[in-house]
């Protein structure tokens, strides 16, 4: 039997997903937080099988809260709760050390779905772009080939920078990145920057 642990600082998403999570077959615990803070208290105590983490949260927020909890305990299976508007952050808590990220308008089947998969397999595709969990790491000389400049702007991705900040770094317009960016998606065969940057680190080609 599986244990997880839902932290978000709004009770009615905490209070939906738990309803939801506790219908998965073989999870027989479903505990909350409503903070980054107390789940980096909470799971070293319980150390729950999975960890569902909205990325914006008072505080130190989601992503932080993820990378200090994977850094401090490497197994910890951390998937991050996002809106739209939250790709760039998840792609952060990705090169943090989250499995991956679950948009928070999945719906109710979709939801068990994906606990259920990251649970058993820890590894899923995308859904329609709602949702990714990165499968293990694939062997390097399977790895799409890229060229430096689609290196190094992936590399801006898995650091959680902009666009624009990746630009400034590389000397390069935003267009110009956004160019490198199209064509290292296509050949990655990634929905997005999140995905981009989950496939990027199963392959070995950002670390």
């Amino acid at each position: 039997m599986t244990t997880v642990l839902i932290c978000d600082d709004l009770r009615a998403v905490r209070d939906g997903l738990r309803r939801s999570v506790s219908a998965v077959p073989g999870v027989s615990r479903v505990d909350t937080v409503a903070s980054g803070e107390e789940a980096l208290l909470r799971w070293p105590v319980d150390r729950h099988d999975l960890v569902l983490m909205d990325v914006q949260m008072p505080g130190i927020g989601g992503v932080e809260a993820a990378r200090r909890l994977v850094h401090n305990h490497p197994d910890a299976n951390v998937v991050m709760l996002t809106l739209a508007s939250d790709r760039d952050a998840a792609a952060a808590a990705i090169a943090g050390g989250a499995r991956g990220f679950m948009h928070k308008d999945v719906s109710r089947e979709e939801l068990c779905a994906m606990v259920a998969n990251a649970l058993t397999v820890s590894a899923m595709q995308p859904e329609d772009g709602d949702f990714v969990v990165s499968p293990p790491r694939l062997p390097a000389d399977d790895a799409p080939e890229l060229t430096q400049r689609e290196l190094q702007v992936l590399s801006g991705m898995a650091g959680g920078k902009s666009n624009a900040q990746i630009g400034r770094d590389l000397f390069l317009s935003e267009d110009t990145v956004k160019t490198h960016a199209r064509r290292l998606f296509k050949k990655l065969g990634a929905s997005d920057r999140a995905h981009a940057v989950a496939l990027g680190f199963r392959w070995g080609l950002v670390r």
